[in-house]
């Protein structure tokens, strides 16, 4: 690599991934794709591919970290990936299969999606977040489809965001807080909170890629205040906080 410079690094990474075998595309993701990251934050890309990859190519580079088999991070549209440093740098890499995002941005422009599990995402993933990456990731190495938000979109996913969220509200109340089980109703509240905030962004027409800055973005930050107040008050704090969350628009 001829310099250290962040332009040269992103490049590099294109050329590095985009040359593995079955690999069509590359893309930046994150916050250094929305130029919103810190001098520390991670890389975030993802390898396209069609038909096959090998995890097994990638890990043949031999940089240090943790190279995962297809489908070890869950099965679904999050199905694998590496953590990696390269040139001294944090890289995530993402396995994303065309014939799957294919058919989720399909689904998506229809209205249509499901519900996936995803470790250290408390409200678990919407099968369109592969579809928000590729309208907000930059492309490295080949060519996606950038795809507009899909006015069916904004019409279903609030409904399921907003009666996940209900679900949620409804069985904590009287599971947990009336029964002054502390912890488990501040933990609803907050997959709760994250469930109202996806509902939110997608009224809106919003992306969502991962959960880090969506209570802001749905400007519910203000619910850690609410949260606060429940070692005093379980049922009183919990209702006042639920009455935040059903009203948010």
């Amino acid at each position: 690599m001829p310099d250290n410079t962040v332009e040269n690094f992103a490049d590099h990474l294109g050329g590095l991934l985009g040359a593995l075998p079955g690999v069509e595309a590359v893309a930046l993701g994150g916050s250094r794709a929305q130029g919103t990251h810190r001098p520390d934050s991670d890389w975030d890309v993802s390898v396209y591919y069609r038909g096959g990859f090998d995890p097994a190519d990638l890990r043949a580079l031999d940089f240090p970290g943790e190279v995962s088999e297809i489908g070890a991070w869950g099965g679904g549209v999050f199905n694998g990936g590496a953590w990696l440093t390269i040139d001294g740098r944090a890289v995530d890499v993402h396995y994303r299969e065309l014939a799957s995002v294919e058919h989720e941005l399909a689904d998506a422009r229809a209205g249509r999606f499901h519900w996936e599990p995803l470790a250290f995402h408390l409200a678990g993933i919407p099968s369109y977040l592969v579809v928000g990456e590729l309208a907000i990731n930059r492309v490295l190495r080949g060519r996606l489809p950038r795809p507009d938000y899909p006015a069916a979109l904004r019409r279903t996913a609030p409904e399921f965001w907003r009666a996940a969220a209900d679900r949620t509200l409804d069985y904590a109340e009287t599971g947990y807080a009336a029964r002054g089980r502390l912890t488990e109703a501040a933990a609803s509240l907050g997959v709760a909170a994250l469930q109202t905030a996806h509902a939110v962004l997608a009224a809106r027409g919003e992306w969502v890629t991962n959960e880090k800055t969506l209570l802001e973005r749905a400007g519910l930050r203000s619910l850690d205040d609410a949260l606060a107040t429940l070692a005093d008050d379980l049922p009183g704090g919990f209702a006042a906080a639920a009455a935040v969350l059903r009203a948010a628009r």
